[in-house]
């Protein structure tokens, strides 16, 4: 303990002494640096790590809005109950099912058109790159509406559509078990254009060069497309993949207002985000839905953890020398 507080303290001296050798320009400098990202420490410490800190406190107790007794301690029993609580696991299996949909759309679809935005013989394509951007400035909630409208099974203009080409059977879409993750998927896609210009701005950034030595070896689009850009991309390609995986356990908007947070159908769309929203606002159980916040954020951990540890057998990073 005493060798502790020692280099502490020692560490703690050498830090102001470094800061007293600076020069009174360098330390208004620092000092300004300090005021400027004041602003980020004070909204990180506040609407951050201190509801993280008081949610994990909430999590050992059971803390309720509107009741009566004292909050009392109750150790581990939230996660006991979560462990018991048959939502729980239902939720994470519908997150699991709407990710067989989601996740190979979610980065599939942005990138292959990132690729054809980037084709030489595409005339106009800062035009086309404008179109597909424009809907992901659009308000969510309201493109939410927009897109509950056009799927609705009765008066949606897609239906109304496919009856018009003759096609009796029209899909029920969001009021169908069948229909709903692929319909959720289609609202998505509207959205791709910020995934798209990101995969685009790393296209631009592969070296000409290498795809002129692949030509002259003789190497078709695709074989280039495979070989060269696809190794150069890759660590955006693994960016795009851990932030859909991240927003994939998030997903909760969409389900809350096209179906206001019930589930339906059939339980189909109680995703584990939307049914911490309710234990949290709806049921006002601080305690277990602090609880559930916490599971999800080790969850996301561990496969973001196990994403970073494989990433190295097929993310290539320039000038990495693999030690």
């Amino acid at each position: 303990m005493a060798i502790g507080e020692l280099l502490n303290r020692n560490q703690s001296t050498e830090s102001t002494d470094n800061f007293r050798k600076l020069t009174p320009l360098a330390r208004r400098e620092a000092l300004n640096g300090f005021l400027f990202i004041s602003p980020w420490i004070i909204g990180f410490l506040a609407f951050t790590l201190i509801p993280m800190i008081a949610s994990l406190i909430f999590s050992f107790t059971d803390l309720r809005l509107g009741m009566v007794t004292p909050t009392q301690w109750n150790n581990f029993e939230n996660y006991k109950t979560l462990l018991v609580d048959p939502q729980v696991g239902s939720s994470l299996l519908v997150v699991l099912k709407f990710g067989l949909f989601s996740l190979p759309v979610g980065i599939l679809a942005p990138l292959l058109l990132a690729l054809l935005m980037n084709s030489k013989h595409l005339k106009a394509a800062p035009v086309f790159r404008t179109l597909f951007y424009l809907p992901y400035i659009i308000p969510f909630v309201a493109a939410v509406f927009i897109w509950g409208g056009m799927l609705n099974s009765e008066t949606g203009w897609i239906n109304e559509t496919l009856r018009w080409l003759g096609v009796q059977n029209t899909p029920l879409w969001v009021d169908s078990v069948t229909w709903v993750y692929p319909a959720y998927v289609i609202l998505g896609i509207w959205g791709i254009g910020n995934s798209m210009l990101i995969f685009l701005a790393s296209l631009q950034n592969v070296p000409t060069e290498l795809y002129d030595a692949a030509r002259v070896d003789g190497a078709g689009w695709l074989a280039t497309t495979f070989n060269v850009t696809f190794p150069l991309i890759s660590p955006v390609i693994f960016y795009t993949l851990v932030l859909a995986i991240v927003e994939l356990f998030q997903y909760f908007l969409v389900p809350l207002v096209v179906k206001n947070g019930t589930g339906a159908p059939n339980g189909a769309t109680m995703f584990y985000n939307l049914y911490l929203y309710k234990t949290f606002f709806v049921f006002q159980n601080m305690s277990y839905g602090s609880a559930l916040a916490w599971v999800l954020f080790i969850i996301i951990l561990i496969i973001t953890l196990i994403l970073f540890k494989t990433a190295k057998y097929w993310v290539y990073y320039a000038g990495d020398t693999g030690k």
